[in-house]
């Protein structure tokens, strides 16, 4: 038997090897047994994502986020254990194996079609339209001069480079730019730090955990807010008032939701906690290239402005900024399916989780593409600019299999994300008082 996953104690995976001890952790990719139990720790991807699979078959993740899966397999060997017996079935049985045969066949045919292949120019001229806006909002204050009007525009133009660059960096983060790793890895240091002044590790840290395992308690860090501020989902909602717990009013969240939500993430939250993050956990190369954002920003804006209209600008930037990215990043989510990690299949993992906004020109700028999150969350290498192009076949895919392939509106997609965390509120009062 495998050991069990350490955090939500699902069932283990039959294998040939012998059991082992609780704090060991195992996982299985085609069909071969792996102890990760020390290597987490050394984990590129950071030492959760891999946890997470604990316990499970790991080789559809596998396949969607490495790169160079021949170079990754020699660094694994000394990881080898064991195989699973040959008469142990080739999947669990809390996965669909029809659909993991059929999503796996849509994989290779999606690399057939070099879906997976970027266009450098679409990446070049995404950063020059960012590049062009940075300066742009600097000779607006140079030019007109710091009142109230060119003042706000040139907030509006540097929260819209803060925003564009937030959606170029995940582009490198997720390895979709370059064919190898290690560029990706280099060009995401310099836009996330020096473009927009955060580390790259507390991205990857983050990031990873939340395409590995979306919408599930404990291993998604994208629903950490449940429960200490949010009620989310209609399963974790109504546990929270069976067990009679209230550390918020929750059936006011859709409320103040817009107090504590959009306008308050990144000032109020992330731009302190990104310092703690790289101080505490010693990552001094992120910490120098964060560091040359907040000197370029405000070398650049102290011939123009005195200190209090300098930090008057940046608070008014991240402002704007959090806006847009919590609105964002949200619509696909939240109001999805939101439980504990039930082990099920990557496809049906990503589909339950996540879902689409209408594609055109306006919604792919605005969204960085992220309103194409399916298919984003299905293939989280492919470059964006075609996932316009596979969303067909995975529309055909749930068709066939009978799955829902959510796709509305932007203005629906942000008033569903409200809906839901009053509908999950009222759930959690009903059950907070009558059961």
């Amino acid at each position: 038997q495998l050991p069990e996953d350490p955090l939500n104690k699902h069932p283990s995976l039959p294998s040939s090897v012998s059991a082992a001890s609780p704090q060991e952790r195992w996982l299985v990719i085609d069909r071969k047994v792996y102890d990760i139990s020390h290597f987490c720790r050394r984990h590129p991807g950071g030492s959760r994502v891999i946890s997470h699979y604990a316990g499970q078959d790991a080789t559809d993740p596998f396949i969607a986020f490495h790169l160079d899966k021949a170079l990754v397999r020699k660094y694994m060997s000394p990881l080898l254990i064991g195989e699973l017996a040959p008469d142990q079935p080739i999947f669990e049985p809390s996965k669909n194996k029809r659909l993991v045969e059929d999503f796996r066949e849509l994989r290779a045919t999606v690399e057939k079609m070099g879906l997976l292949n970027p266009n450098h120019t679409f990446f070049i001229l995404h950063l020059c339209h960012i590049l062009l806006l940075d300066v742009a909002a600097w000779l607006t204050i140079w030019y007109f001069g710091s009142s109230i009007v060119p003042f706000l525009f040139s907030a509006v133009l540097l929260g819209t480079v803060q925003t564009q660059a937030g959606w170029l960096q995940h582009d490198f983060g997720h390895l979709s730019v370059f064919s190898t790793s290690k560029w990706n890895h280099w060009v995401h240091k310099f836009v996330i730090g020096h473009l927009k002044g955060a580390p790259a590790s507390w991205w990857n840290h983050l990031h990873f955990q939340h395409h590995a395992k979306p919408n599930c308690f404990r291993k998604d860090p994208d629903i950490n807010m449940h429960p200490l501020l949010f009620a989310l989902g209609k399963i974790l909602s109504v546990e929270l008032g069976v067990k009679k717990k209230k550390f918020m009013p929750y059936n006011h969240q859709h409320k103040y939701f817009f107090i504590i939500g959009p306008p308050a993430l990144l000032p109020l939250y992330f731009q302190w906690y990104i310092f703690y993050f790289v101080v505490q956990r010693k990552q001094w190369v992120d910490l120098a290239w964060m560091l040359t954002f907040y000197v370029r920003f405000f070398l650049t804006y102290l011939p123009l402005l005195e200190m209090k209209g300098i930090l008057g600008l940046f608070l008014l930037v991240r402002f704007i900024e959090s806006n847009w990215f919590v609105w964002v990043t949200q619509m696909n989510h939240i109001p999805m399916h939101i439980d504990y990690d039930k082990n099920v299949d990557w496809f049906s993992t990503q589909l339950q989780a996540t879902c689409n906004v209408h594609h055109s020109l306006f919604n792919d700028w605005f969204s960085g593409h992220l309103n194409f999150q399916i298919e984003h969350h299905l293939f989280p290498t492919m470059p964006r600019h075609n996932y316009w192009k596979v969303a067909p076949l995975v529309k055909s895919l749930c068709a066939k299999h009978g799955i829902e392939y959510q796709c509305k509106p932007l203005l629906t997609a942000f008033a569903d994300i409200v809906h839901s965390l009053k509908d999950s509120g009222e759930l959690w009062l009903d059950a907070y008082l009558h059961k």
